[in-house]
């Protein structure tokens, strides 16, 4: 008998680390999204009532795979267009027979590459391309997915099965497109694997990191298929470059240090040299762009033996191309930072106000520390604790949590 407690982390480790890889297997042999999703979730509530029984399989993600499989064949029989099913059923039937459906974790096909791009078609919108990722392969939650789009649940929900549907009813194939088709759809692949990413690097947690490790070999796949892309290279670059630092972003004591106080003896140097080798081979083509933009920043961080030595007028003066490139109230926050080292907090005070009215800084968590940063050092400590408070009720994740409150705490009166 399996105890409760070791059943649920098994199906919640098993769902939260192979979702992905177990619906875009599913989506590949059922061509449908939302068939697979059902037949999954139906899976994973059938796990929940036998593996207490049986004990947990060899591969809990095979049998998940397999439970599925079978369900979806119940659900083809039992559709009314039966006739029209035929050469499904006859399909998944073969790989239930062919041996695939032994439990092992190498016979459940890498897919979900397939699936980013089948996600980011041209015919569905950016935002829709986005979302429906990472729903089908972060298995996101509408209502997260929603927040992160500052939409309200009940249309971003809207939003996906309008988008599933235009899928099966255009039968976009679910596989990697040919080459020439590859740039229609980069610009949402490259978005959803820089998200993914953030949510492993912005979450430091053990059970988080595999996320990035993850959106970098998705992005080492993609800069294979696309050598010559510049943007594809400098994601990938921009993303090693600020991995390298995650053995120093947390102390001993699993609390969060901030950049400037980071042992930089810690960082990857590894990682580093293949940022600055993609960097250094990318940016001499002149098609620059915003992930190049970024990565260029994040390596002079890397390179910089300080936080005081940091390069701060070359950081502000590429924030402002990265503005012109891609105007937004991130990068002004950003770049506020980079001027307060290089002319003063007063002038960063004004560049950050410039965006201040924006309604989505109001729920930006990232504005208001930058905020409070300034106001500390222009002597406002009161003002700096609001921006504080209203920083530590946006953050999600304990560990920062716990980083911002600390920083609260020790402003002085």
């Amino acid at each position: 008998m399996l105890p409760p407690h070791t059943l649920h982390q098994a199906v919640e480790r098993t769902v939260r680390e192979e979702w992905g890889r177990i619906l875009a297997a599913l989506v590949k042999s059922l061509g449908d999204i939302q068939l697979a999703e059902d037949c999954l979730q139906d899976a994973i509530a059938h796990a929940i009532e036998f593996w207490p029984e049986t004990g947990l399989p060899r591969s809990p993600a095979a049998w998940l795979i397999t439970t599925a499989r079978r369900r979806a064949i119940d659900t083809l029989r039992r559709d009314a267009r039966f006739a029209q099913k035929v050469p499904e059923l006859s399909h998944l039937a073969d790989l239930q027979n062919d041996g695939q459906d032994a439990e092992g974790s190498e016979l459940i096909p890498d897919k979900r590459l397939e699936m980013m791009f089948t996600c980011c078609h041209p015919a569905l919108e950016q935002k829709t391309q986005i979302a429906l990722t990472l729903r089908t392969l972060g298995g996101l939650k509408t209502e997260a997915i929603a927040a992160a789009f500052l939409d309200k649940p009940e249309a971003m929900a809207q939003r996906l099965v309008r988008a599933k549907h235009k899928i099966a009813a255009a039968r976009i194939p679910y596989e990697i497109p040919e080459r020439e088709m590859l740039p229609d759809r980069l610009a949402g692949v490259l978005a959803v694997i820089y998200l993914i990413f953030n949510a492993g690097y912005t979450d430091a947690s053990a059970t988080q990191r595999s996320l990035s490790d993850e959106a970098i070999r998705l992005a080492r796949i993609v800069h294979h298929l696309m050598p010559d892309d510049a943007e594809v290279a400098g994601l990938l670059a921009l993303m090693l470059l600020h991995d390298a630092r995650r053995p120093a972003r947390i102390d001993a004591q699993g609390q969060m240090v901030a950049l400037e106080d980071q042992n930089r003896n810690r960082w990857d140097r590894g990682k580093i040299a293949q940022g600055d080798r993609l960097l250094r081979d990318t940016l001499p083509r002149g098609q620059v762009g915003p992930y190049q933009l970024q990565a260029a920043i994040s390596a002079l961080h890397a390179q910089s033996p300080s936080w005081d030595q940091t390069d701060w007028p070359q950081i502000a003066a590429l924030y402002e191309l990265l503005y012109q490139v891609q105007p937004s109230p991130v990068v002004r926050i950003n770049q506020a930072m980079a001027v307060s080292y290089t002319r003063s907090v007063t002038d960063a005070l004004a560049l950050l106000g410039s965006v201040a009215d924006d309604p989505q800084l109001l729920t930006y968590q990232p504005f208001h520390v930058a905020y409070a940063d300034l106001l500390r050092r222009s002597g406002n400590i009161a003002a700096a604790r609001e921006s504080l408070d209203r920083a530590v009720s946006l953050t999600e994740h304990d560990t920062e949590r716990s980083f911002l409150q600390r920083k609260r705490d020790n402003l002085s009166t």
